[in-house]
Order: C-alpha cells, then sequence, then structure tokens
C-alpha cells in the first residue's frame, strides 16, 4: 500500500469520485473518506513518488448533468481521464448516488472500445462476479456511504499514454418536502479538473413558481459563474470555473470548489384536481391541491427510556420532544407515554393541546430518564388502547388523524419479544384505524422490524442518526407528519381507459408533500379521460373531478427528447417497482413471492439496478490478459445498516511509522474480546473485528463509587469502589485506583464483594468468604468461584457473562502506594443489549471514525481527530497495559486515548455513573 498514489476527486447527488493510482496488485481499493488516502501513502519518500506521479495521470473533465421533467431526474456522472505515464496505471472510478436512485447504465470506453453494462437478476450476476473475484480479479460494487447515498466504485487499469471515460446514469423520482423539491450536489474535487462542469435542466409544465440556487463554497470571485435562466416552464443552471478560476490562489493546486451546490424549485399549483401529464400512452398525475385547511391529529408519543437510550441519546430525544410540543397545534390532541420494561403515561387519555398542557407536558418529558429493558410491544399497545378508548367516549374530534410516533433504538428485549408478534398485535390493535410512525435510533435498531411494522399501519419508518444533528433530524421529521391536510384519499380513473395502475389510495397527504400516480392508458380516446378524486377534509368531505388536458410535449418543448425514451414511461416504471418492492415485505409468502417476482421482471425490462438486480460488465483487465466482470450491485437496507455497523476504521495503524519510521503495530490478541478497567484507573475497550482499542481514564476522590455495568433485563450489576494511595506523594500527583467491586445477580440472588483482603459471596441468606492467600475454588448452583493464590478471581455467573479480577500486590511498606484491584469482562455477548454503564455501554461496539493524523506533544504519540456520536475529539494514541498473562509487568496495547474522562466517548458525563453503595442495582 505504500507505492499507492493519486488524485481524488468527490461529487454527490449527481457527481461522482475520479481516483488515478499507480498499479496495484490487481485489486479493487475502497476507501470511505477524503482523508483515508493521505492515511496511507507512507512517509515523505511516497509522498514525493506521489507528486511524481500525479503529472503523469490527470483528470481532464468532468461533467455533471441532470436532466429533470416532470419530478423524474436523469443524472450522467462523465469523467475523462488521461495516462500521460510511459507504463499502465489503474484508475478508480466512484460515484455516490442518493439511495433512492436506480442506476441505469455504467459504461467505459478504452482506446475507442466502448464497454458496456448489462442488468442480470442478482444471483446470476453473483456466481459471474464471483468467480472474477476467487481469481483475483477486480470489480466494482455499491457501497453503503451515507444518510442518503450510496457509493458506487469500480478501478480499471489504462494502457501507457492512453485515456478512459466512464459514464454513468440513474434516475429518480424527485420527492416533494416541506413544499419544494431539492437537486443537491456536493463538490469536493480535491484536486484542480481542466475542464469541470454542472449542468441542469429543469422542465416542468406546470409552470415554475421559483427556482432558488446557492452553495456554500462560492465566494464572490465564484459567483458569477453561476449561470441560471428561468422561463415559465423551464430553467437552466450552469456552472462552469476555468482551471485558473478554480485555484485558491495564482499559483496553488488548492480547489476552491468544496462544498454543497444545491438548487430547490417548486411548480406552480393552481387546480384542486392536480396536473396530469400524458406521453405516448403512459399517464402520471401529481396531486397536491393548494389552500387546504390542516385537519387536527390525535397523537401518542411512545418513548422508549430504556438503559441503552441513556446520556446523549435520551438527551436529543428530550431536547426534540420539547421542541415538537411546542409545535402542537392548539387544536390537537396529545399524550406522552414512556417505556422500559414498566410502562408510565403522563395522562390516562390524550390532552387537548394548550398552552397550559402543553407546559406541563413538556416539564413531565425533561423528567425523564433512561434505564431498563424494551417492552416495545406494551409501549405501542398502550397508546393504542387509550385513542380507541377515547374515541369510544368522544373525546377526541370526529374528523381527525390519530397516529403513534414510537422513538425507539432497541430491539424489544422485555415481555413479548418475538418480532412477528409483536407485528402482528399492533396491526390488529391499530385495525387499519390509525397511523404509526417509527423513529429508530442508530445502526443497532432493527430498522426491517419498524419499517414492516409501520407500512402495516398507514405509516412509515425512519432512521435518526447518532450525530451531533438527531435533534433536528427528530424535528425535521416530525415537521413531515406534523400538518395533515387530507385523510384516506382515493384517486380514481375511468375503469375501462388504464390498467397497470401504481397505488391510488393514500391514507393521508401532509402540507408540503405531493401524491404521484402514474399509470398505463388502453383506451386512445382520451376526450372521455374524466378523473375523480376523494377524501376527507376538515369540515367535509373532499371530492374534485375534471377532465384531464393533455400535455403535448412536442408543442411545449418541441427542441427536447427524454435520453432513454418517454419519461412517463420510465416513470411509472419506477414507481412501480418502488411499490413492489415495499409490498415483497409484507402479506403472506405467496403474495411477497408474486411481488418480488413482478419487481424483477420490471427491473430487468426497464434496466434498472435495484434490490434484485446487478449491472455486469465486462473489462479488460490488462493489455493482454483475459476479460474480467464488474458488477453494481443496489444495497437493501438491511445489507446497509449491516455494512455501517461493521464499517471499519479508515485509517491504518502504522501511524507512528508515518511520523517518525518506527513501527508500531496493533497488537492481535489471541482471545476473545475484553473490555477492561486497570491501573489508574484506565478504561480500555477492545475491537478485534476493527483491529483497534479505544481507552480513557476516569480521575475522581477517593471513596467514590462508579457504577461499570447494569443489566436490568439481565439482573447483572457491577460497581467499583475509587481508593487512592497511602499519602499525597512528593510530587504532589494522587493515583487512584479501584480497591473493591460489588457484582450481583438479581435474577439468580448473587451478591458478591471483592476487596483487595478477601471475597465473600452471599446467596440464600448464606455467607461463604475466600482469601487472596489461598488457591480455592467454589462451585454453586447459580455462581463458580476460582481463586488464584494472590493473583486472580474468575467469576462465572450462571449462564451468563464471566468476570476476572486481578489482584496487584504492592509492597506493604512503599511509601505511596497500596494493592489496588483490575477488573475484565468475558463473554459480554451473553448480556442483553439494553446493558450500559462505564463499561457495559461498549459491549456491543461503537461508531466512530479516525482521521486527520498529525504529531502530537510527544513524537511517539501523535494526535487524530474522531468522529463519534455527533462530537469531534482529539485523541492521542498511546498505549494500556493488559495484564492478564503477566499481573506483574502486563503487556502494551496500542489504543486511541480519549481526553477528560472519556468525554464524548461515554453516554453523558463521568458523574452521572456515580452510585451511593456497592450494590446499589437501578
Amino acid at each position: 500500500m505504500s507505492g499507492l498514489v493519486g488524485i481524488r476527486l468527490l461529487l454527490l447527488w449527481g457527481c461522482g469520485c475520479l481516483w488515478l493510482t499507480s498499479p496495484t496488485s490487481g485489486s479493487l481499493v475502497i476507501f470511505e473518506d477524503t482523508e483515508a488516502l493521505e492515511e496511507t501513502t507512507g512517509p515523505a519518500k511516497s509522498l514525493q513518488k506521489r507528486s511524481t506521479n500525479e503529472a503523469m495521470v490527470q483528470v481532464h473533465s468532468v461533467t455533471v448533468e441532470c436532466t429533470v421533467m416532470s419530478r423524474f431526474s436523469h443524472t450522467v456522472m462523465t469523467s475523462v481521464a488521461l495516462n500521460k505515464a510511459n507504463t499502465s496505471q489503474e484508475i478508480f472510478f466512484e460515484v455516490e448516488l442518493p439511495k433512492s436512485a436506480f442506476i441505469t447504465n455504467f459504461s467505459m470506453e478504452i482506446e475507442g472500445k466502448e464497454y458496456v453494462g448489462q442488468v442480470k437478476e442478482k444471483e446470476k450476476a453473483k456466481k459471474q462476479y464471483e468467480k472474477a473475484v476467487s481469481s483475483g480479479q477486480t470489480a466494482g460494487l455499491v457501497k453503503a456511504s451515507g444518510r442518503k447515498m450510496e457509493k458506487f466504485s469500480v478501478s480499471v487499469s489504462i494502457a501507457a499514454e492512453s485515456n478512459v471515460t466512464f459514464v454513468l446514469t440513474y434516475e429518480e423520482l424527485l420527492q416533494r418536502k416541506f413544499g419544494q423539491y431539492e437537486i443537491l450536489i456536493r463538490v469536493k474535487p480535491k484536486s484542480l479538473v481542466q475542464q469541470f462542469q454542472i449542468l441542469a435542466n429543469i422542465y416542468e409544465p406546470q409552470g415554475l413558481s421559483y427556482v432558488d440556487t446557492h452553495a456554500t463554497f462560492l465566494s464572490n470571485e465564484l459567483l458569477p459563474l453561476v449561470e441560471k435562466t428561468v422561463s415559465d416552464k423551464k430553467a437552466h443552471i450552469s456552472f462552469s470555473p476555468t482551471l485558473d478560476q478554480q485555484r485558491k490562489c495564482p499559483d496553488c493546486d488548492g480547489s476552491l470548489i468544496d462544498g454543497d451546490f444545491i438548487i430547490k424549485y417548486d411548480v406552480n399549483r393552481e387546480g384542486r384536481l392536480g396536473e396530469i401529464q400524458i406521453v405516448n400512452g403512459y399517464f402520471v398525475h401529481f396531486f397536491s391541491p393548494p389552500d387546504l385547511p390542516r385537519v387536527p391529529k390525535n397523537v401518542v408519543f411512545v418513548i422508549d427510556r430504556s438503559g441503552s437510550m441513556g446520556g446523549t441519546k435520551m438527551r436529543q430525544t428530550l431536547e426534540a420532544m420539547v421542541t415538537i410540543l411546542d409545535d402542537l397545534h392548539v387544536d390537537d390532541y396529545f399524550a406522552v407515554i414512556q417505556f422500559d420494561d414498566v410502562i408510565l403515561t403522563w395522562k390516562d387519555s390524550l390532552t387537548k393541546a394548550t398552552k397550559e398542557n402543553v407546559a406541563e407536558a413538556k416539564s413531565y418529558v425533561r423528567s425523564i430518564r433512561a434505564n431498563g429493558g424494551t417492552d416495545i410491544n406494551s409501549g405501542v399497545l398502550r397508546g393504542i388502547d387509550m385513542l380507541i378508548k377515547d374515541r369510544q367516549e368522544k373525546k377526541l374530534p370526529e374528523r381527525s388523524i390519530d397516529m403513534i410516533i414510537l422513538l425507539t433504538d432497541g430491539m424489544p428485549n422485555s415481555g413479548v419479544s418475538r418480532i412477528p408478534e409483536i407485528q402482528e398485535n399492533v396491526k390488529s390493535a391499530m385495525g387499519g384505524n390509525m397511523s404509526l410512525f417509527c423513529l429508530g435510533f442508530g445502526n443497532d435498531v432493527d430498522y426491517n422490524f419498524l419499517d414492516v411494522m409501520s407500512k402495516q399501519n398507514k405509516g412509515l419508518t425512519r432512521r435518526i442518526y447518532e450525530a451531533s444533528d438527531a435533534v433536528l433530524q427528530l424535528q425535521g421529521f416530525y415537521d413531515e407528519v406534523s400538518s395533515p391536510l387530507l385523510l384516506e384519499i382515493d384517486l380514481q380513473y375511468p375503469d375501462n381507459a388504464v390498467d397497470y395502475l401504481t397505488t391510488s389510495h393514500f391514507p393521508q397527504l401532509f402540507n408540503g408533500s405531493e401524491i404521484v400516480v402514474a399509470g398505463r392508458l388502453t383506451d386512445n380516446d382520451l376526450d372521455n379521460f374524466l378523473v375523480e378524486v376523494i377524501g376527507q377534509g376538515l369540515e367535509e368531505s373532499f371530492n374534485v373531478q375534471g377532465q384531464a388536458s393533455i400535455v403535448d410535449w412536442n408543442v411545449i418543448y418541441p427542441d427536447e427528447s427524454y435520453i432513454f425514451g418517454d419519461f412517463t414511461e420510465r416513470l411509472w416504471a419506477y414507481l412501480t417497482i418502488q411499490q413492489l418492492l415495499e409490498k415483497s415485505k409484507t402479506g403472506t409468502s405467496d403474495e411477497k413471492a408474486n411481488f418480488t417476482a413482478k419487481a424483477l421482471d420490471m427491473s430487468l425490462q426497464y434496466s434498472f439496478v435495484t434490490p434484485l438486480t446487478s449491472m455486469v460488465v465486462t473489462k479488460p483487465e490488462t493489455e493482454d490478459g483475459p476479460d474480467s466482470p464488474l458488477i453494481a450491485n443496489k444495497l437493501t437496507e438491511e445489507q446497509r445498516q449491516q455494512a455501517e455497523r461493521a464499517k471499519p476504521i479508515k485509517m491504518y495503524h502504522r501511524v507512528a511509522t508515518q511520523l517518525q519510521g518506527a513501527a508500531l503495530q496493533a497488537k492481535q490478541l489471541p482471545y476473545a474480546p475484553v473490555y477492561f478497567v486497570d491501573g489508574d484507573p484506565h478504561f480500555m475497550i477492545e475491537l478485534p473485528d476493527r483491529n483497534d482499542s479505544l481507552c480513557f481514564n476516569i480521575n475522581n476522590v477517593p471513596g467514590t463509587i462508579f457504577n461499570l455495568v447494569r443489566d436490568p433485563e439481565s439482573g447483572v450489576f457491577v460497581n467499583g469502589l475509587i481508593i487512592g494511595d497511602k499519602k499525597i506523594p512528593a510530587d504532589g500527583k494522587i493515583n487512584t485506583y479501584f480497591g473493591g467491586f460489588g457484582i450481583i445477580h438479581a435474577t439468580l440472588g448473587v451478591r458478591l464483594q471483592v476487596t483487595t483482603q478477601a471475597i465473600s459471596v452471599l446467596q440464600d441468606g448464606k455467607e461463604v468468604k475466600l482469601l487472596w492467600t489461598d488457591t480455592a475454588s467454589l462451585k454453586g448452583p447459580n455462581v463458580d468461584l476460582l481463586v488464584t493464590k494472590d493473583r486472580s478471581l474468575k467469576v462465572t455467573l450462571k449462564g451468563s457473562v464471566k468476570f476476572v479480577i486481578l489482584l496487584h500486590k504492592v509492597w506493604k511498606k512503599h511509601p505511596y502506594h497500596q494493592d489496588y484491584l483490575g477488573f475484565y469482562t468475558l463473554d459480554t455477548h451473553l448480556l442483553s443489549p439494553s446493558v450500559h454503564g462505564l463499561l457495559g455501554q461498549f459491549y456491543h461496539g461503537i461508531e466512530y471514525e479516525v482521521t486527520g493524523l498529525r504529531p502530537g506533544e510527544s513524537p511517539e504519540k501523535p494526535d487524530a481527530t474522531m468522529f463519534t456520536k455527533g462530537h469531534q475529539l482529539t485523541v492521542t494514541r498511546g498505549w494500556q497495559i493488559d495484564f492478564r498473562r503477566d499481573v506483574k509487568n502486563g503487556e502494551n496495547v496500542p489504543c486511541w486515548f480519549v481526553h477528560n474522562n472519556g468525554s464524548g466517548l461515554i453516554d453523558g458525563e463521568a458523574t452521572d455513573y456515580i452510585v451511593p453503595g456497592l450494590f446499589t442495582a437501578f
């Protein structure tokens, strides 16, 4: 890897990323962030080589061209790369595209020969792909990227003094949110491009009400380069900076272009029937009538307060809830339910959103604290029962919408925990009379479970990413669904005139959104194409009907044609496939199979890369070698979530090599992952799947007791007592250690106290005491103890976690120090997902990224920037000592050290984990 050289160009939404690199060993290399390339180039010598080679490879041009016809977006990203070297070069091409988009075409032109992709059924394509990979050939694929994006990546070897042209095309139906459509183009080229151009053309027969463009990187010099021409039904936007205009300064190689280029627009909305467009046998109906009064809503907020929601998640949830409560309309009714393994309600029925009631509810919400298991079934059913009861007692407005908003981060592990049973219980209780909206926190939440359950009940699910803007994410989702305009909307068309209709019944229409229906015409007699829309409004039934007007595209846009034929047919196909994929998640097994088969057939027919298909391109591996396929897949939400959970750290662990030429290699420990606290007191979190470790210290005064592990679901609690030196040393630094542990297994009735002098276990009213001065074992019905003289204690709780406690003996006549203990946990996977505590919160892993490696205060300890839980932290590469195999001297384990008592890494602050006693269980 030290010889890897290249240029990186990153463009998002209708854009791409191109790498030019020296030849590798024929494998595909994919990095997840812009710093990764820099962090793998090695020390100064490699960097100099990179600079030399960059002169031999060149990004000649990048063009992003987006065409929107009646909300249907067609984006083409084209890049041309030149290899000016006298040897072959490996060139990497990356494009990030919206998760909701379908790739429709990918091609490469190499030395005048074009290689075009073919869409195939996924399993067939997979066999061809795996055969190529097994023989060491390169391949392309789509990977998880970010909240809205997924990444397509491919490499190809280019002969000396040759070039390659990459073309990627994808299509997407733009969704109207908050009263507008948005095109986001994120441009981060990281280097200068000979010819750089962004083009957008928008065609809307309804007429454009406004078009707005802005960018985060537009300086006074670049602002005049954005050209915008807007007429009644057409807009043209272009941005084409020259090479010199891209430069940060006249003699700089750095680019000014670094940020988001955003286009927002909306269309005119005059008639209540909406807009109907017919082109060559297919129609599309856009329905979003203006000036409708909002319908009151009755909303029950069901808030997960289980242990795993502790810290930042809980704080962000409650902060968002306070704002959301302020946004309730005075005609709305609402209720608040909190749950862990116990269900608590603010009031027994829904309450009108008066100023006084909202203020009282906000005080109640601020008092919610995280603890316990996760009984989703009982929490949601309590909310349903409350709505049903209030409906029966006529406490709620007759014309109003009933909804439940569930906020959770975990898997059900209390009460009814079988997912199919919970889904059936909720569906049966709701009876099609209310909507369920689910907000799932983080990567550990079972998104598919929530997604299916919400779709079974006229709702939808959104994942809330663990970041500093989680509050805004929650508020944004609420804003989308907070203002219903119509209920139970039916869009009806002549039975004898249309077939293959997409979904035409919708449970609700929210302010700022839009309903889209498409279909195929069977009757050319368009003079009798009558359309009717029926729904329930605020005060009366909504009913509007009329004759569909035909839009003649050849008249409105005489010089424009859609690149893939008639856009209405492709829009209909796109929408149909999306809906079939959603339907395949619910229903009987036969229904699921039928929907899946139909979606597959249409994906193949229209050359869409969907979760059921792949695009295979046969390309030359070398100048003289055999052809090899590359493949473009589309991730399912489950695959994307799994990929994000296992997302590798974005740097290499040979960090000291890059800074001082000395080897520092991450240690591969020959045993299972262990989480421990030892020394002064040093916390260590091993992450063997990432070949990495995190560490932090906790400093406090002697006598403080911290909760290390709490798992109310399994009944396991561990608390630790801090002790100090015998007296203050000459240097004035007070060292603190753990000198005692209290271990509780409430379910098994076990209570164990460990000090530096003795071990005592209490069960069924009987106490047994063991001394460190003897090797001894104790086997009971619920706990086994094994003491190794003056060394260690192994605690095995029946069917649960194991703990190892090490005794560190200090010379009795030492003037300052005294004996202390180390605490190590094994088999942590046996604890429930709700486990928490200073150590316990890490038992199921943690998401983080480390970038920006740089010299630290000590030459052997470089600093870096860590992104985790919405925080940006400065961390230091250092070591902690693992004493498991050598109690006296220990072994150095490299780790990223988080300063300030683990602030930003742990949930909340260290003081949040202080408890009053060794046997406090909560």
